[in-house]
């Protein structure tokens, strides 16, 4: 794989080195840390949140994650899983308002064989795509080219978040609070 230089990604990963003594789930920890906008967290509700993924396929590529630790889908009660498809169609709204993709990927990697990195706490990818946005760099060379850096899009999706019917920031620095 050809190498391409990112030399914003050294703040992410010294991050995870001075947290390497935390025990903890980095799903369960991050909604719990004082800044959600450095913590890239852009939307919550109150069983659910939306994360802008750190090694994003596209430009807007989130994950939307339930705040029960667990790797089973069937584990979640009615009302989890009720806010977190509530909040996975928020985000839809938001991401089409934000980018103003062609389509979405979306589902979930669960089990060791799926091929999850995180795979003890259950996460839906959703992942906007445009027509014609796999070209020959992917295919032919190995390489991904995200054409927009993590903070821009975690600005315009938290601006879409909130401005949707009901949404509130509570903070300066906080996620949307969606109902």
């Amino acid at each position: 794989m050809e190498q391409v230089f990112a030399p914003w990604r050294i703040e992410w990963i010294k991050r995870d080195k001075e947290n390497a003594d935390i025990d903890s789930c980095a799903f369960c920890e991050l909604p719990e840390r004082e800044s959600d906008r450095e913590n890239l967290l852009v939307a919550r509700s109150e069983r659910a949140f939306v994360l802008l993924n750190n090694y994003p396929y596209n430009p807007g590529h989130v994950m939307v994650i339930p705040h029960a630790h667990t790797g089973e889908y069937g584990e979640l009660t009615d009302e989890q899983l009720l806010d977190h498809a509530r909040l996975k169609q928020r985000t839809f709204d938001a991401l089409e308002v934000a980018l103003e993709p062609d389509g979405f990927n979306a589902g979930l990697n669960l089990g060791d064989g799926a091929g999850g990195s995180i795979d003890d706490h259950l996460h839906t990818h959703v992942v906007p795509r445009w027509q014609g946005d796999t070209n020959f760099m992917p295919v032919i060379s190995d390489t991904s080219v995200i054409v927009e850096a993590l903070e821009d899009t975690y600005e315009h999706l938290h601006e879409a978040f909130a401005d949707q019917e009901g949404a509130t920031v509570p903070e300066e620095d906080g996620a949307v609070i969606v109902d």
